[in-house]
């Protein structure tokens, strides 16, 4: 914090570069301070009164420090590269200014003052970062692609790169496919270097996109996976990147997968070592002193650590959490071998990690949610990986960054300091966001973030195998398909977590784990909803737009999920009619999870969670619907009137059978409502 000394300083946009040299004035450099003029806005009224130079000057440095000092009626921003101011101007916006990292994806109030207090011997500097590159990966991105803020496309990437920049980014992997290559230029513009999904090396087009009549083969068409790779390099030799090197699928997959001559660990390896060697010369052709990078994710790591791949000596290898923050290989389908995701102690050469707070897997993981493993088991993950001197490269899966926002500035504070107090940034992160220091208030709301962690749901064996809210989406997806298809054989898809050919016994298991998380979270939907009632308008609507949005999605989805499994048990005991109508309940309590979200979109978020695609929570009340028909057609088909009779009529013209209906067939979910409102269950 500032101490206050002085009287009351009015600050201006009155800023001085005539301290630097032409070069140094770049356009990021100018971006940031057109930030900072428009920060200048925000807090402080419209004023005549002259306020104090801000000059820019330089001075030798170590890379991306500063010295920013107040002496003498004006503020000295000293530096001895671009990043350098960029990092000092956005200090002096969130310290003097108080705009904070997340402003915008939090919606920080801002009052607007005559005047600002300082100390007069203020005096800050920005030292060395902990981690060498640091930055976000924006994948997953189906919220960001759909969204616009007042009809611009750009805004929402715009101001992902600025909160970046804010935490202390300096890369940054600019979205998926298509939007990597629409942004890059924009995140470069901002003072971002560039690197790339680890299934687009080198950022080129994807070939099965730029080739889509061919086989994704490199046997068969070398030649134009070359041209593609020179094109990738040349399109981007103006900007600063961090080279991906590697080869996998046409997705996020092996490329074994399509070209199945490669069969064996030795053949698979030998081709990716050749090609990422040859990647390497290609880039070293152009820049001698190009950063170069390849991920050890998947079953790149398996290869690696079986010694098949052969590597650059100065190329930075990239180990992969779980997906879970555990940093172990991931499971890919029933496979699960958790393979330790660290160099060895005293392994040489430059490392680095590709860590999730957020990821899509089609089984347990988190997107829509914050992630449910606790603070304190992430920050021994880091821990361990900045003892195990992976200090090169941090590359983070932010998807859609809103829903992320926490443990995404609990990242950059491990990779600026390289340590971190869990309760004092849980402490500090709601007092800002809150807007309001309290401590009562601020106890009461660090409590319910405590209890969102210890809510969530443990489907195995492992400290990190805590459901996010696909669990209970895609699972629930998986077994009704099932049972519609074939309910004497267990799902396959399952057998990860319930390893048996039976679906009663899937359905069982999972059944329980819901019921648990259903109780758990509606405890905390309860408490943190009695809580933000207590808080002032801006600090509540804060409050329902994060923590208490998290858990109406697991409440209203475990619920959901529970409810499917009860009409399991009665169709299993021959009772359809129970059982279509638990399976309205569980649909309807999907729904009631998809309206929460959709009923946070107010300002700017108009439209944000309408192309929420990939736990797709609407679409499981879609699968759950489609239940209903096949339940129904198993007791009411083939003539679909006898439960019509039964719901919708007097039991006097029920018992006289003249006619059989007397009205218009009934829709599936108008024979539920009739029987929401007899058994009101």
């Amino acid at each position: 914090m500032i101490q206050i000394q002085s009287a009351d300083i009015t600050i201006n946009s009155k800023i001085d570069v005539s301290g630097l040299a032409k070069e140094t004035l770049s356009k990021p450099v100018e971006a940031a301070l057109k930030t900072l003029k428009r920060d200048f806005g925000f807090v402080l009224c419209d004023s005549e009164r002259d306020g104090i130079p801000i000059c820019l000057k330089e001075r030798a440095m170590p890379m991306e420090c500063y010295e920013l000092v107040y002496c003498d009626g004006a503020f000295s921003l000293f530096a001895g590269d671009e990043r350098g101011f960029i990092y000092g101007i956005y200090r002096i916006s969130r310290e003097i200014l108080g705009v904070l990292e997340f402003w915008f994806w939090n919606d920080q109030h801002f009052k607007k003052r005559e005047s600002i207090c300082i100390s007069p011997d203020y005096a800050v500097t920005g030292t060395p970062f902990a981690v060498r590159l640091r930055g976000w990966f924006i994948n997953d991105e189906v919220l960001l692609s759909s969204w616009s803020v007042n009809r611009n496309t750009e805004k929402p990437w715009e101001m992902a790169f600025e909160a970046l920049l804010r935490c202390g980014g300096n890369m940054v992997i600019p979205g998926t496919d298509k939007n990597s290559r629409i942004y890059r230029k924009l995140a470069s513009d901002m003072g971002l270097s560039i690197s790339h999904h680890h299934a687009e090396p080198l950022g080129a087009e994807m070939f099965a996109r730029a080739y889509p009549e061919l086989n994704p083969s490199y046997a068969e068409h070398g030649d134009l996976f070359h041209k593609l790779w020179q094109e990738g390099i040349e399109e981007q030799k103006d900007l600063h990147v961090v080279w991906n090197l590697g080869f996998r699928g046409q997705g996020d997959c092996p490329f074994w997968s399509s070209d199945p001559q490669y069969a064996t660990d030795e053949a698979r390896g030998q081709l990716i070592s050749e090609l990422i060697q040859e990647q390497y010369r290609l880039v070293k052709e152009k820049d001698a002193n190009a950063i170069c990078c390849t991920n050890l994710y998947g079953e790149t790591m398996e290869l690696y650590q079986k010694g098949c791949l052969d590597l650059p000596e100065d190329i930075i290898k990239i180990w992969a959490d779980n997906g879970f923050g555990k940093m172990v290989s991931r499971r890919q389908g029933n496979h699960n071998p958790r393979v330790p995701a660290l160099p060895s102690v005293g392994d040489g050469g430059c490392h680095g990690i590709y860590y999730h707070v957020s990821f899509y897997d089609l089984q347990a993981a988190n997107h829509m949610t914050i992630l449910p493993n606790s603070p304190e088991f992430i920050k021994r993950e880091l821990t361990e990986v900045l003892e195990r001197k992976v200090r090169d490269y941090w590359i983070v899966n932010c998807s859609n960054i809103k829903p992320h926002t926490f443990y995404l500035g609990f990242l950059s504070k491990m990779w600026k300091e390289g340590r971190i107090d869990v309760e004092s940034y849980m402490e500090t992160y709601i007092k800002d966001y809150m807007g309001i220091s309290a401590d009562e208030s601020v106890q009461a709301v660090l409590n319910c973030y405590h209890e969102y962690f210890h809510a969530a749901v443990v489907y195995g064996p492992h400290e990190d195998d805590h459901a996010g809210e696909q669990f209970c989406n895609h699972v629930t997806r998986i077994l009704a398909t099932q049972w519609m298809k074939d309910k004497n054989c267990g799902a396959k898809q399952f057998q990860w977590a319930v390893d048996s050919d039976r679906l009663k016994e899937q359905v069982t298991w999972y059944a329980e784990k819901c019921r648990q998380g259903a109780k758990a979270y509606g405890q905390l939907l309860d408490h943190s909803t009695e809580t933000a009632l207590k808080l002032p308008e801006q600090s509540r609507m804060w409050m329902e737009d994060s923590l208490i949005l998290c858990a109406k999605i697991y409440a209203y989805c475990y619920a959901g999920a529970a409810d499917f499994g009860s009409a399991y048990e009665y169709a299993e005991a021959g009772d359809y009619k129970r059982a279509f109508y638990y399976v309205g309940k569980a649909a309807k309590n999907y729904r009631r999870a998809d309206d929460a979200m959709r009923e946070r979109e107010h300002g700017k978020w108009n439209g944000f969670y309408a192309n929420e695609c990939l736990t797709d929570i609407k679409q499981t009340a879609w699968v759950l619907e489609g239940l209903m028909a096949w339940l129904r057609t198993m007791d009411d088909g083939p003539h679909y009137y006898e439960w019509q009779r039964e719901f919708l009529y007097s039991e006097e013209d029920r018992r006289v059978m003249l006619l059989l209906n007397m009205e218009n067939h009934l829709t599936d979910w108008e024979i539920f409502q009739l029987m929401e409102e007899t058994w009101g269950m």
